[in-house]
């Protein structure tokens, strides 16, 4: 760390560790296949293409061509091939390694280097039929359970390796920073801290502890949408962001710095721009930031065919060939193309013309051949599924439950009317209420999720897991709002309210499942961002029968519910819990077992109203005084950091190891943390930060630590949260990061604290 105090000099500014530590074997050996290569089998290292123009289908499967597969490899020197074919659709283990397994053998016959082939594993085998779906990442960070982030990366690298594929397109860290996108869900919530705790644990979980030695039991990640991805003006996928200098390098690099420092080996780019400039185009942002500032040797790939983007939407290039000029010299060295070959000719024909350098296609060339070093492929090109005997195992499955039932978020609890009570009678209604799509979303199986109740209909929808924990006499399903089957996500069926308001007058309770279909991308694209006219109406309707209802919010962005909200006396936000999401909830519904969820973003009240925790203190109006206390009455329906239980905890004597602190000092928080009630139930213990008076004003609150505890009825337990000193730092105007002197308010549950900085300092590095 180098930084200068407003007393002393500037300290000597040193390079940066290398945030993979160089292998001299690995790089010994990229160098004397890299001195031996074309130009062409340089460029044909930094081409990717889809599977589907490789082959075709016949009788309802895929094949690869022989001839395309020969022109692309042979000819083309293509070193790398991704997605599932047709659409796409998940495939068999066994069709995996049949189809990788062809491509490989192509091409260490004709250019004598394995290929790399890349598969959008999201939250589990995606599309690996068979293999174990985990909950999405939104539902791993309101875990906020890293152990379990990485038990599911792990899981989900083996059972990836024995479909003889060695990439995944994964982790997804881009801050869900406006409630509207279509993509909030495939990260792990709207906290920089969050979603770098989460990012590390699954990076680690992916590829194991050596990044330069990637063993046959785990893949390469690309983490991605680096960077800003998430806040688009409009909401819309795919769109342009506005981003504050100093938002973009704290907030929004923060969890790609920690990931390239845990040992990413890929990362993958946003496909939209940030203030004007597309991502895809910026030299500061891919060279500079990534490459020189972290001393990271790693590889970056461009998303879907987004070269093209920069002269068909973006229009900062007059052709693909200036566009390919554009992203090369930017720092992109792998392109996605995916759709043809002429990427290799146009870049080819850059270089011999000198806009774009001998060294920059040594560069991106070496970037993917140390990679394919480091994942063993030279040495083993193919695994094999008979060589993974625990594919799908009940021990994998049981992470997969508990990572839903530690994911799904108890908001509302009027009167104690969870857990239900043996015996009770319940009307289970909604869209979502017998649909294993509504639990997975989208990457589950095909892109838009839209085939899942096909291939996962070995698992329990939440009408089948309610029939099972209740018996099938105390559960009546009348749904009264349904989805057409495969259809686009925001399509319904003609309402059949009064069906349901009909079936209500014989029973104790009625479970409402309301929310989202599944979607992915662009197509989950929305303009309002209520819940459907007809799901309210359906909520509505069943509210004037006088039976109690609980809410079950299912989904993957908040939806606004703020008309229907309060005739719920209990509502229970499952996100998108997965396979065995519909098993969580009958636990937790039945009370097997303590709701430990919390909210991963901030759920909005309002269309106009929309924010996030960590809001600049002048945000505040009269409605949001008090917004350290969750019981506070402020703009939003439910804040970050939200969720019930059905034990109590008591917060008592939070203190520090420094009152005073300099920038090198760790400091060391504690809290004695109390379970109150009659029941064993796990609390997320939080400690956030606020700047008193700043140079920028300040942020309303920063989450800095956090641990998951488990107490038994009156235990207490004494949480340790430490952090350095310098996480309080934050980037200035001028882009630098500062630690002011003066008062820092420090709170974990209901305790708050003062501590002081004792100076001012100011790092002359762009990162701490």
């Amino acid at each position: 760390m180098t930084f200068l105090t407003v007393t002393t000099a500037a300290c000597s500014i040193q390079a940066a560790v290398a945030a993979i530590p160089s292998d001299p074997d690995i790089e010994a050996a990229v160098e004397s296949i890299l001195s031996k290569m074309s130009l062409d089998e340089k460029i044909g290292q930094m081409t990717e293409l889809s599977i589907d123009v490789l082959g075709d289908w016949k009788d309802g499967e895929f094949f690869l061509d022989p001839q395309k597969l020969h022109e692309a490899i042979a000819v083309y020197k293509v070193g790398s091939v991704l997605n599932a074919p047709g659409g796409p659709t998940a495939q068999t283990p066994a069709k995996w390694e049949k189809l990788i397994g062809q491509i490989q053998e192509v091409s260490m016959k004709e250019i004598g280097i394995p290929c790399i082939y890349g598969l959008d594993q999201n939250h589990g085998t995606t599309y690996t039929l068979g293999g174990v779906l985990f909950p999405q990442n939104i539902n791993v960070g309101a875990s906020f359970n890293p152990t379990l982030a990485r038990r599911a990366a792990e899981i989900t690298a083996y059972e990836t390796r024995a479909a003889n594929c060695p990439w995944t397109y994964s982790p997804t860290v881009d801050l869900t920073r406006d409630p509207r996108w279509s993509r909030v869900w495939e990260n792990y919530g709207e906290d920089p801290l969050v979603n770098a705790i989460m990012g590390v644990q699954q990076v680690k979980g992916f590829q194991g502890d050596n990044p330069n030695k990637i063993g046959r039991h785990n893949i390469a990640t690309s983490v991605k949408h680096y960077l800003g991805y998430g806040a688009p003006r409009t909401g819309k996928d795919r769109t342009p962001a506005y981003i504050s200098p100093s938002d973009l390098r704290e907030k929004f690099f923060e969890p790609y710095r920690a990931c390239i420092e845990a040992g990413a080996l890929t990362v993958m780019v946003n496909s939209g721009s940030i203030n004007g400039r597309p991502v895809h185009a910026n030299n500061e942002l891919l060279t500079k930031w990534l490459k020189e500032d972290l001393n990271w040797d790693g590889m970056i790939v461009t998303d879907w065919a987004d070269i093209n983007n920069l002269y068909t939407r973006e229009y900062v290039a007059h052709d693909k060939k200036e566009a390919i000029e554009m992203a090369i010299n930017a720092g992109i060295d792998m392109s996605m193309e995916p759709y043809d070959l002429n990427f290799c000719t146009l870049l080819k024909e850059l270089v011999n013309e000198g806009r774009v350098s001998q060294e920059r296609i040594d560069d991106a060339a070496r970037r993917v051949l140390r990679l394919k070093y480091r994942l063993g492929l030279f040495d083993t090109p193919n695994t094999y599924p008979k060589d993974y005997a625990d594919f799908a195992c009940d021990r994998h499955e049981q992470v997969a439950l508990q990572a839903a039932e530690e994911s799904e978020i108890l908001l509302k609890n009027n009167g104690g009317i969870l857990p239900l009570k043996k015996g009770t009678k319940i009307l289970l209604t909604g869209p979502n209420a017998n649909s294993m799509r509504c639990l997975n979303g989208g990457w589950s199986y095909s892109w838009q999720g839209h085939l899942t109740d096909r291939f996962a209909s070995k698992y329990n929808t939440i009408y089948k897991a309610l029939v099972n924990k209740f018996g099938k006499k105390n559960i009546v399903l009348e749904q009264g709002v349904t989805y057409p089957a495969e259809g686009a996500y925001h399509e319904e069926n003609e309402p059949e309210i009064e069906k349901a308001v009909a079936a209500a007058s014989d029973v104790d309770v009625i479970v409402a499942c309301i929310g989202e279909n599944s979607y992915c991308e662009t197509p989950g694209n929305l303009s309002d961002l209520a819940v459907s006219e007809n799901q309210r109406n359906l909520v509505k309707a069943l509210a004037a029968t006088g039976k109690p209802i609980i809410l079950i919010l299912n989904g993957g962005r908040p939806r606004i519910i703020s008309d229907i909200e309060p005739l719920a006396d209990g509502i229970v936000n499952i996100l998108l819990p997965g396979n065995f999401g519909g098993e969580a909830l009958a636990n937790i519904l039945a009370g097997d077992t303590n709701p430990s969820g919390k909210m991963p973003y901030t759920y909005p009240r309002h269309q106009a109203e929309l924010t996030t925790y960590d809001y600049r203190v002048s945000e505040e109006m009269d409605k949001m005084e008090g917004a350290y206390d969750y019981d506070a009455v402020v703009s939003v329906q439910w804040p970050f950091g939200y969720g019930l239980s059905y034990t109590t905890f008591k917060y008592d004597n939070l203190r520090c190891s420094h009152s005073e602190f300099g920038v090198n000092d760790n400091l060391i928080f504690t809290i004695d943390v109390t379970n109150t009630g009659n029941c064993t139930g796990k609390e997320v213990v939080m400690l956030f930060s606020r700047d008193m008076v700043a140079s920028l004003t300040p942020d309303n609150r920063r989450l800095r630590a956090f641990e998951k505890v488990e107490l038994k009825p009156g235990e207490t337990k004494t949480v340790t949260l430490p952090i350095k000193a310098s996480d309080l730092a934050f980037v200035d105007y001028d882009g630098k990061w500062v630690l002011e002197k003066g008062k820092f308010r420090m709170q974990a549950g209901t305790s708050v604290m003062d501590i002081a900085c004792n100076d001012t300092y100011k790092w002359t590095t762009p990162n701490k």
